[in-house]
């Protein structure tokens, strides 16, 4: 099969990933084979690509091939499996398998496993032609839903999912998400069908424009105006989500939420403030969400609840896809096609 490959991280602009004729890989008796018919591009992909995440062990090996939110088809199972067939449409998240017996585990958070493997960083992930998949780990994609709007739901679509749900969120509330991208976007539309009230941060006009369409009651620009000010005018909000990786918009953030209020961390990040423990604020991370909250996903996707936006590209095209991605000219999710 043909394979994107990272063999040594490096800045995007010096095309790292290398197309690569590689086997197709072999599988155990408990996975399916996917031919792979869609990979979303993630920014945490470029992360790991230039070496930005080496500190945190990201990745764990080279070489790797990249990709973590895929969807394809049934090519083969395994002798175990019983739950696919060939020719069925699935779909894998980040979490790609975990070891099913610790306390993460058995109370539905093995996406927390300490020995969980990761689609596209401690496993090969999708930007190939097929990818070996636990059965356990893998997901039927509803009717309705083509493979190149339904590959998003695999990452920002849970991870946005779960951090809402983090955020406590309930009709009347007020929430400010900072990172109108990928995750953000849908992040916008799950708060909102809370019955929530929205607030979006971001500095890129195509975003700002972006967050407008989906129904944001509100558009900040950092670039144009003080953010806490102008959440002030309009009063802080009862919980706020970040998705953009600035230690900015963490300390933003923090100020932005009422006494008593949640903050979510999407991301890495230090919250460098001195942080005021007479205010009771709350400070969770989100990573990511366990097999119930994927299912909850597609559940919502199926009934029309959200609206991915997403761009079409060719596997081959993945380094310049990543720049574009770089340099904010993504409006969403760019979605790459073996």
């Amino acid at each position: 099969m043909k394979a994107m490959v990272l063999n040594k991280t490096a800045p995007i602009e010096t095309k790292p990933l290398k197309l690569t004729d590689i086997s197709t890989p072999k599988f155990n008796n408990d996975e399916v084979l996917m031919k792979i018919t869609a990979c979303g591009v993630c920014r945490s992909n470029l992360h790991l690509i230039e070496g930005d995440w080496l500190k945190y062990g990201i990745p764990p090996k080279l070489p790797i091939i990249p990709g973590h939110e895929i969807v394809g088809i049934v090519e083969d199972v395994g002798s175990n499996v019983t739950i696919f067939a060939k020719g069925e449409r699935i779909g894998i998240q980040p979490l790609y398998n975990a070891c099913g017996h610790c306390d993460y585990c058995m109370t539905g958070r093995e996406h927390l496993c300490d020995t969980r493997q990761i689609t596209g960083d401690t496993e090969d992930g999708g930007y190939a032609e097929y990818i070996r998949v636990a059965a356990n780990f893998a997901y039927k994609i509803p009717d309705g839903i083509d493979d190149l709007h339904a590959a998003p739901l695999f990452c920002p679509g849970v991870t946005a999912y779960r951090a809402v749900k983090q955020a406590d969120l309930s009709p009347g509330k007020t929430v400010v998400i900072f990172g109108i991208g990928g995750v953000g976007h849908l992040a916008l539309q799950i708060a909102k069908l809370y019955g929530a009230k929205v607030t979006a941060i971001t500095r890129s006009k195509v975003h700002l424009d972006l967050a407008s369409r989906l129904g944001a009651d509100a558009v900040i620009s950092p670039q144009e105006e003080d953010v806490v000010r102008s959440l002030q005018k309009i009063g802080f909000a009862d919980s706020a989500i970040i998705f953009a990786p600035s230690k900015e918009a963490i300390s933003q953030a923090i100020r932005s939420v009422k006494k008593g209020g949640t903050i979510v961390m999407g991301v890495f990040g230090s919250i460098g403030d001195e942080f005021m423990f007479v205010d009771e604020k709350v400070i969770k991370g989100s990573v990511i969400g366990s097999r119930k909250d994927m299912k909850e996903v597609l559940a919502l996707a199926a009934d029309g609840s959200k609206h991915v936006i997403c761009e079409k590209y060719p596997l081959r095209d993945a380094n310049g896809v990543l720049e574009k991605l770089k340099i904010g000219k993504v409006e969403a999710r760019a979605v790459l096609v073996p």
